[in-house]
């Protein structure tokens, strides 16, 4: 018996209180996939320049892939949506059990589509096919682990930070082991007064076909460096990576090395953790510590950020300070920035902040009473970071800490790697170090690499991970699948593809969302760095490195020109056209000139993993 086709959304007006199923356009299917290209297209297509991204106006997409609970290693969903951190398009992926139910619950739809906002807080039940909105009146208040406990089914839901609309609240399910991360998604939830959506479902049955491909592609994943390096320590390693290279970034961006990183890196987390669990977007999971204590201890990205960014070397701490993260339903990644921009703000004696703690890096007593204080926006400072970085330094003109369009950075420092600053500069959702990672390659190479090099890593990694993103599938197996970009799984649910036509399908969709951050008013103005890094490194194996201005405004143009895109950054009539972009442009986005440089040539096909 053949597996379900997804054909269909399921589109839930909290306003109306109406849940309706649409047919989702063939070519829309085609063109775009699921999961990124098709929240794209939805975005695109029914938000107006300007939309609230916290009014009822603004949408917010569960969505899967055409193959969600067949591909290899964890399932994952996007959560797409407009950022209100940024004003930018957000598309932030989880995994846990919620993707696999949902996948099992809608064997025909590509998920949800949720718009306008209720009077009271609701929940939606997905089971068997179908959505209802019900009450979630009692739920509201309660942490992800609480609300986990209270509903059955698979669970993603918002903690307080969520419900006080926090630029940078999540969407955590698992009782907060997995989070949709970055942009704040669960802001989104929680001005339409949505706290959870419980899913009962198991994962789809595959066909003979199917299930023969994951077997084939998990045993190479296994056998794979990056499956290797996974199984090892998950994502925990690039705390100690950062550090042998000089790109940690420490005590609120003042260092390129910790002293303690052993301390808080892959060896401490191996001495603490009995077993493993997959997980998402740089936000706490992964390991689990010794039986009796029911923290995570975090990933990668929340351990620089919370560790060494902090200056705290105690590994319990960090733990600590992870697991209120994500308890809260917080990024940790931009709560960790926020709680460094003020430490750094009183170091430097630059605003006089009244608050009952000592705010001095290395305390983390004082960490986390800062973050529960932004999660429940309990105090003017609280209140003032719970908006982000950016807003905290137009509001007190303090303290340097990095954003790109007001997203902050996580703890690679582009000083280290020129390539991660035109990854950072230029990606769609913000500073985010998830569209590409040329640091792992050039950090051990800087003075071989040329801007040519860095160029088509960047724009190569940005279009196959839109790809790749699209299918939804696991962001460290889909690597197994950079030979065709999943052409073989996508032909055995009957969609036509060949790897050169889903190349071009990744760079349709990193064009689109261009598109819908250009017609938000993004330009090359926002695809730049602070001047923090034009100081020097002051330490470590990159000290006295600089992100040099004119040499970075140059590999801007040469990125510009390989993408088609004027100087300014705007797609080109020509490239919207060649990319089959021409009807589905409006008049209200402005499109660019020729671009003025030669374009660097690149091979969107290439390997371009770390």
């Amino acid at each position: 018996m053949p597996s379900p086709v997804r054909r269909d959304v399921i589109r839930v007006d909290l306003s109306a209180g109406t849940v309706v199923r649409e047919r989702v356009p063939d070519d829309w299917r085609h063109d775009f996939l699921g999961g990124k290209g098709l929240g794209a297209r939805y975005l695109y297509a029914e938000l107006d320049a300007g939309t609230d991204p916290l009014g009822p106006d603004n949408r917010l997409a569960f969505f899967l892939g055409p193959l969600s609970g067949y591909l290899p290693a964890e399932s994952r969903y996007a959560a797409v949506t407009k950022s209100p951190l940024t004003g930018a398009f957000l598309d932030s992926y989880s995994g846990g059990s919620f993707a696999d139910a949902l996948a099992g619950a809608l064997p025909e739809a590509f998920g949800l589509i949720v718009q306008g906002a209720a009077d009271e807080p609701v929940q939606l039940t997905v089971a068997d096919g179908d959505v209802t909105v019900e009450s979630a009146a009692d739920l509201w208040g309660a942490d992800a682990a609480e609300v986990d406990d209270a509903l059955a089914g698979s669970v993603a839901c918002i903690g307080p930070a969520g419900e006080n609309e926090v630029a940078y609240a999540t969407v955590a399910s698992d009782g907060g082991d997995h989070h949709a991360g970055r942009g704040g998604a669960g802001a989104v939830m929680g001005a339409k007064r949505l706290k959870a959506v419980a899913v009962h479902g198991d994962s789809p049955e595959p066909t003979p076909e199917l299930a023969a491909l994951r077997e084939r592609y998990d045993d190479a994943y296994r056998d794979d460096d990056t499956g290797r390096w996974q199984a090892a320590g998950e994502t925990v390693e690039s705390v100690d990576f950062a550090n042998e290279v000089g790109v940690l970034s420490t005590r609120g961006w003042q260092g390129g090395t910790f002293d303690d990183a052993g301390d808080i890196g892959v060896e401490a987390v191996r001495e603490a953790a009995t077993g493993r669990e997959n997980e998402e977007d740089a936000v706490p999971g992964g390991f689990r510590v010794e039986a009796g204590d029911d923290e995570s201890v975090p990933r990668g990205g929340a351990l620089m950020s919370l560790g060494a960014g902090l200056g705290i070397d105690d590994f319990d701490d960090v733990a600590r300070l992870g697991s209120v993260c994500d308890l809260l339903g917080m990024d940790a990644i931009s709560a960790g920035n926020a709680v460094a921009w003020v430490m750094r703000a009183v170091d430097a004696a630059a605003v006089d902040f009244e608050t009952d703690v000592d705010l001095a890096f290395g305390d983390a007593d004082a960490a986390a009473a800062l973050l529960e204080a932004i999660a429940t926006r309990s105090t003017d400072l609280g209140d003032t970071l719970a908006d982000g970085v950016e807003a905290a330094r137009e509001r007190h003109g303090a303290a340097t800490v990095p954003t790109v369009k007001s997203m902050e950075l996580p703890a690679y420092d582009p000083r280290g790697a020129a390539g991660m600053a035109l990854a950072y500069a230029t990606s769609d959702r913000g500073g985010c170090h998830r569209r590409a990672r040329p640091v792992e390659r050039e950090a051990f190479a800087r003075d071989e690499w040329s801007d040519a090099d860095r160029v088509a890593t960047v724009v190569g990694a940005q279009n196959v991970r839109s790809t790749l993103w699209s299918l939804v599938v696991d962001d460290f197996a889909g690597e197994t699948m950079w030979e065709d970009l999943g052409a073989e799984w996508l032909r055995a649910v009957g969609l036509d593809h060949d790897r050169a036509s889903l190349a071009t399908l990744g760079e349709r969709v990193w064009t689109l969302v261009r598109l819908f951050n250009v017609r938000e008013g993004f330009d090359r103005a926002d695809d730049t760095l602070p001047e923090l890094f034009e100081d020097p490194l002051p330490d470590g194996p990159a000290a006295g490195r600089t992100v040099d201005r004119e040499a970075f405004e140059a590999m801007l143009d040469a990125y510009y020109a390989a993408r088609g895109w004027s100087v300014e950054g705007l797609p080109t009539a020509e490239t919207v056209d060649r990319l089959g972009l021409g009807p589905v442009v409006d008049d209200e986005t402005p499109l660019g000139s020729a671009p003025a440089v030669t374009p660097v040539e690149h091979d969107p096909g290439r390997d371009y993993s770390p």
